[in-house]
């Protein structure tokens, strides 16, 4: 069962590992593309014509069959479970819906030491801690060499998740899946560990996260949004930053207000308004800095 999962520059490193896939290849393929939650994919109908394995968007329910590659809707995750596909419309994970980290986890469950992760062209690092997932129930890993991808944000944050079994241009991973499936299974390496207590919380609802015990450490809170680091470190700053600007703004009211109060008399109301002015340059100057250490 292979797994594949691919963002910014996905489609042409997606087209060039259909290609590469021989006629009457035996496994399947899940994608995962990141694409907008609004409109259709497009994908099937380009893989189908880019190789010989018929392409087609996963249905909920669905039998797994070999010689096929099924690729997740719009706005769904998408997961294995017994043989058969699963949609989801769960929270958000690495702030996408499909996201890879999720199809990733369920197949390296489903399948253990039989699942094959590949990672292809994006950016930030989804894909990573589910790539992860895989080596350690026994699978096969495989990134596209960070020199071919066009993105090597996402091929970059796996091969630092993980030392890959295989890191081959998009050309060539076709064909290594072909070899690949006609070598003998290894040894089932056995289940993952439990999640311990991070103490953070999480960007969007403020729930508790746990942390995963593991080289790359992947965040879930009880509502289910999900995040790796990289990605909960983005949204932290989008947040802390709306929130900064909002405590401004309220700093900067409350000076007008102070001063538009106190006309030429009020001295009490004269210094609150001081005050708010001061603490709103230095606001200013905070998010400033913090804007330039996240641009860097």
């Amino acid at each position: 069962m292979v797994a594949v999962g691919a963002s910014a520059g996905g489609v042409q490193a997606l087209c060039a590992l259909a290609g590469g896939l021989p006629a009457g290849y035996p496994g399947a393929l899940l994608v995962v593309l990141h694409v907008s939650r609004a409109a259709p994919s497009a994908l099937p109908a380009i893989l189908s014509r880019s190789g010989p394995l018929p392409a087609q968007t996963a249905r909920d329910g669905e039998r797994v069959l070999a010689g096929r590659i099924y690729v997740a809707p719009s706005d769904h995750h998408l997961l294995l479970l017994g043989g058969h596909l699963r949609l989801s419309h769960g929270p958000a994970e690495n702030c996408h819906r499909p996201a890879v980290d999720p199809l990733f986890r369920s197949v390296a469950r489903a399948a253990g030491h039989r699942a094959i992760g590949v990672v292809l062209s994006g950016s930030r690092d989804d894909g990573a801690a589910g790539l992860a997932a895989v080596a350690a129930r026994g699978g096969v890993t495989v990134v596209q060499d960070p020199e071919d991808a066009l993105h090597p944000s996402m091929p970059r944050a796996a091969m630092k998740a993980v030392r890959p079994d295989h890191t081959v241009p998009a050309a060539e991973i076709g064909a290594l899946l072909a070899a690949i499936t006609a070598e003998p299974l290894p040894p089932d390496a056995g289940a993952g560990r439990l999640p311990a207590p991070a103490g953070l919380g999480c960007p969007s609802c403020g729930g508790l996260l746990p942390l995963d015990d593991r080289p790359l450490p992947r965040l879930v809170c009880p509502a289910g949004h999900a995040w790796s680091p990289e990605s909960l470190l983005t949204e932290q700053s989008e947040v802390l930053d709306g929130a900064l600007r909002t405590a401004l703004r309220a700093l900067q009211d409350r000076a007008d207000l102070g001063r538009r109060m106190a006309g030429g008399h009020d001295e009490r109301l004269h210094r609150l308004a001081d005050d708010a002015e001061s603490a709103a340059g230095t606001l200013r100057h905070l998010i400033a800095r913090l804007g330039a250490t996240t641009a860097e």
